[in-house]
């Protein structure tokens, strides 16, 4: 078998880079239609593709994302100036990764518990999007926090699922991203998300050690430790910092190069504020950053509308959000910069 270690080794060390994250452009085409149709935006291949090169090829973006996870279809699709995007998105600095899950079904004998499916296939298609110019790949597993749940069963299923895309990711020279996501529905307190957090990540590099997984070529995109939508009780930035690089801390060997974490459905500036609160603690091992969607992209799709004049508007939101995030991911955000940067009305 191809030793891929060169590959691996320069794709991560231009993810993990100091204040660059990954931007998470991966939806599906059902999620990016609901998505367009709340702000009455016709989903078809060409407005998908028109959207997704702008993000792509907003001024300067580089200097804040280092790669983007893209659906199949955008790895497909050729941009509108006749290039392939991870041609695009090479030309740009941008290095093009690939969500390779195949999405949720139901776990038998768990209670309405959900198990990601795509392991069939996967590494006869490892090997075309790795000649199709990907360079890392994603995989996630959800856990939902409500009474008896997650359970046991769920929790190792998923982590076995992920530790077996990650050891087929690296045989291919991809690097994967390895994502259990923790949601954030319900009424949970953060006490609870943080017990169940502990259980999920240890059972995750558990099987990633049985895997053989080096750890040194993976990122880990998790949720943060953080109280349900639906909680009275609202965490601090500085809580759900302490907590998360707590929860870290005991379970992620300081070998992972990288820790960029989902937004999960807090606002762009929560997602921001937590961010930032756990680069201000000292002594962390890892490099921490972000792999956001909706909290990088909702102003400017927003902005966006579908509509091609509005274009240089929006990639200038998204750009101010990028190094917001940026900032945070170094500890240098303040609150204070969203009202300089506020591009929104």
């Amino acid at each position: 078998m191809t030793n891929y270690t060169k590959d691996l080794e320069t794709t991560i060390a231009k993810l993990a880079a100091k204040g660059k994250g990954i931007l998470a452009a991966d939806e599906s085409n059902a999620t990016i239609t609901k998505r367009f149709e709340a702000l009455n935006i016709q989903s078809t291949a060409d407005t998908r593709r028109a959207y997704r090169e702008l993000l792509v090829t907003t001024p300067g973006i580089s200097e804040y994302v280092a790669g983007v996870i893209l659906f199949e279809e955008t790895l497909n699709q050729t941009a509108s100036t006749g290039e392939a995007f991870p041609e695009l998105l090479k030309k740009h600095g941008i290095l093009p990764g690939i969500k390779v899950d195949k999405g949720l079904v139901a776990l038998p004998n768990t209670t309405d518990e959900q198990f990601t499916q795509g392991l069939d296939g996967l590494s006869e298609r490892l090997a075309e999007y790795k000649t199709k110019g990907a360079c890392f790949a994603k995989w996630r597993a959800v856990y939902n926090i409500g009474a008896g749940t997650p359970s046991a069963l769920t929790i190792r299923a998923n982590a076995e699922g992920l530790a077996s895309y990650a050891a087929l990711c690296q045989a291919h020279g991809i690097v994967p991203i390895v994502e259990p996501e923790i949601l954030i529905d319900g009424d949970h307190t953060i006490e609870r998300c943080f017990d169940v957090t502990e259980n999920v990540l240890h059972a995750v590099f558990h099987s990633l050690f049985k895997h053989k997984v080096k750890l040194e070529y993976i990122i880990l995109k998790p949720s943060m430790v953080i109280n349900g939508k639906k909680c009275a009780a609202k965490a601090t930035a500085e809580q759900v910092g302490k907590a998360t690089v707590t929860i870290l801390r005991r379970t992620v060997p300081a070998a992972v190069p990288t820790i960029n974490f989902l937004s999960g459905g807090q606002s762009p500036e929560e997602a921001t504020a937590n961010l930032n609160a756990m680069n201000l603690l000292p002594g962390n091992p890892w490099n921490l950053s972000f792999s956001y969607a909706r909290a990088l992209q909702d102003y400017c799709m927003k902005t966006w509308k579908g509509d091609a004049k509005n274009a240089a508007a929006a990639q200038k939101i998204f750009f101010e959000r990028a190094k917001l995030n940026s900032l945070a991911s170094v500890g240098k955000y303040t609150t204070a910069l969203e009202k300089e940067n506020s591009l929104v009305a």
